[in-house]
């Protein structure tokens, strides 16, 4: 078999004038049309953005929420923008305990946080872009009203849940099967409840008149203060949905939380590693144990290490556990709790850590005392766990009510990364509004996100539900420079498992000189060690998930190790893309996995 280092699926893409890297390639390629046409990075970012709700449904939608970070050319640092949507005033612990649960459904109405997605598209637009809203919707609104080729994930998370359709939510059945009957790969689909409300959103802005800058306020109004925020809060307050719980619930959205929200821009966190300098989102997502990991890695040499060796990967995987420990215990919201990120980044704190790598798996999840601070978890459960979670034992039926409201696996994400000729280079992981998360909002066309199950029912907990907190978000997008200039943008879909593939990537990227496309084609592997932010939350104490391409002898000494190995397909784990500057020459690699992501340039 070839070495990670000479084997790869697809060239590394090069060019001089742009490049585009996403996970579906119709994305792509409306990216890269947006630079041929005198667009720059920013204006790509959000044409693809909004293609990507048409193509990726599953995946990601107009109800969901994103989080990106734009490095404009003439910047000294990049800018990270939040588009995770908060809380609305009626979420409470109060409330969802009186519905008798103990965990926020996973699935439903009562889920749903304010959509972000929209506002953080619209001012990267606003603040960065050049184009007019009606040339960077134009694209999705075509296809949405025309059609496009469904993905064969798409097909299976459609035919996983058809029934529930059918049973339960009938609104989603309207859009997702046609004919009553589950949509195949291949087959064009065509969501026109969607092109609808993307017109009409287009309509009401440009009746602001032909400013670029009035337009793109008009069509915010529009989403958070008109038609949009009405018809929601209407259809969620009033809608008792199925959910993941086994029974049904209203939401506590209402257009009232509409008003009040807006995305917001703030500064990035950085880290030094190895001369290169990275940058993320705040403790409000999960971006930090990035950096943890390499703050622990730091004592270790990696570049000495094979990749696919036992060496290389149990560090990596005891690491892990180390920073994803301390994101349980103490990253949230830093607009509600106190999170002691500069001590947990520290150098001190990380050799005291890195003392608690043993040569065998580590079982028990291990948060440390930054600042002597005590920590405290999240009462999360092991193993398998009930697929209904509400109060009093679930029926058979209610047990495999809430298995269907569950859906065939949990929703996924997108990404995209564009540079183009002048410089400018952008990261966006948008994701939430899956078609399998929440039933259709008949007008709309779209349905809610379900990012409030990262929220805990538990008081004093940093990731607490409270009313206008942002849920600790897996989103988490990355740009770095190096030399003190912007050099790469990358990031994957997959939630917890986020930044376990990223970092892979960028070690075997930094550390051991594989480029692009060889660091995203290799081997990867995750753990599920910790507890999932996804409902029902459980944890797989030492697990790891490998793909079979690692050498067997590896494999061998991770069990005599101690870990719970599962060897998975050859193909399975990692949706990472990624783009690069050099100079004069931009570089950029997708996934081969799942047969959909591609990268483009010239």
């Amino acid at each position: 078999m070839p070495t990670p280092a000479s084997f790869t699926t697809r060239p590394e893409i090069a060019g001089t004038f742009g490049v585009v890297a996403s996970t579906h390639w119709l994305a792509s390629q409306i990216g890269m049309a947006v630079l041929e046409k005198g667009g720059n990075a920013f204006d790509a970012a959000v044409a693809a953005g909004f293609m990507l709700q048409v193509v990726e449904p599953h995946m990601n939608g107009l109800g969901g929420d994103a989080v990106i970070i734009a490095q404009p050319a003439d910047a000294a640092s990049p800018a990270v923008l939040c588009g995770q949507g908060v809380a609305p005033a009626g979420a409470t612990i109060a409330h969802y305990k009186s519905e008798g649960l103990d965990l926020v459904p996973g699935t439903g109405l009562l889920a749903a946080v304010i959509p972000g997605a929209f506002d953080a598209w619209m001012l990267l637009l606003r603040d960065h872009g050049t184009m007019t809203l009606a040339e960077v919707l134009a694209p999705a609104i075509s296809y949405a009203r025309n059609g496009a080729p469904l993905i064969a994930g798409a097909a299976a998370a459609i035919a996983g849940v058809a029934e529930l359709f059918r049973s339960e939510w009938k609104s989603s059945a309207a859009i997702y099967l046609p004919g009553n009957k589950a949509p195949q790969a291949g087959e064009m689909f065509v969501n026109r409840a969607l092109a609808d409300t993307y017109a009409r959103i287009l309509k009401e802005a440009s009746a602001a008149g032909a400013d670029r800058e009035r337009q793109i306020e008009a069509a915010r109004a529009c989403f958070y203060k008109g038609f949009i925020a009405e018809a929601i809060g209407r259809f969620s307050t009033s809608t008792a949905a199925m959910d993941a719980s086994g029974r049904r619930h209203r939401g506590v959205l209402a257009a009232t939380d509409f008003a009040g929200w807006q995305a917001t821009w703030e500064k990035p966190l950085a880290y030094d590693y190895r001369g290169v300098r990275v940058f993320k989102a705040g403790p409000w997502a999960q971006s930090p144990v990035f950096f943890q990991v390499l703050a622990l890695l730091k004592g270790f040499d990696v570049a000495g290490m094979d990749t696919l060796g036992p060496d290389f990967v149990h560090t990596l995987v005891e690491a892990k556990k180390l920073a994803y420990a301390d994101r349980d215990a103490w990253y949230g919201d830093p607009d509600f709790v106190d999170v002691p990120m500069a001590a947990l980044l520290s150098d001190a704190y990380n050799d005291a850590r890195r003392k608690l790598i043993g040569p065998t798996a580590s079982r028990e999840l291990r948060p440390g005392a930054p600042d002597g601070r005590t920590p405290r978890l999240p009462a999360y459960k092991t193993g398998i766990v009930s697929a209904a979670l509400g109060a009093g034992e679930p029926t058979r039926v209610e047990r495999e009510t809430a298995e269907a409201a569950r859906g065939p696996a949990e929703g996924d994400t997108c990404h995209r990364d564009v540079i183009d000729r002048w410089g400018n280079m952008v990261a966006c992981t948008p994701s939430g509004g899956w078609l399998q998360s929440s039933p259709i909002i008949p007008e709309l066309g779209f349905c809610l996100g379900t990012r409030a199950q990262m929220f805990w029912l538990e008081d004093g907990l940093p990731s607490s539900l409270a009313p206008g907190r942002r849920p600790r978000t897996t989103l988490t997008p990355t740009l770095a420079h190096r030399d003190g200039k912007p050099w790469l943008a990358f990031g994957s879909p997959g939630g917890d498992n986020q930044d376990q593939w990223i970092v892979q990537f960028f070690l075997r990227h930094v550390e051991h000189g594989l480029n692009l496309q060889a660091a995203i084609d290799a081997p990867m592997l995750q753990s599920d060690h910790w507890p999932n932010s996804f409902y029902p939350r459980q944890a797989a104490p030492a697990k790891m998930i490998v793909e079979r391409r690692f050498p067997a002898a590896t494999i061998a000494e991770m069990k005599r190790r101690g870990h719970e190995v599962e060897m998975t397909d050859d193909w399975a784990l990692g949706r990472n893309c990624a783009v690069k500057k050099e100079g004069a020459l931009m570089l950029a690699a997708a996934t081969p996995r799942l047969q959909q992501a591609y990268a483009v340039g010239r």
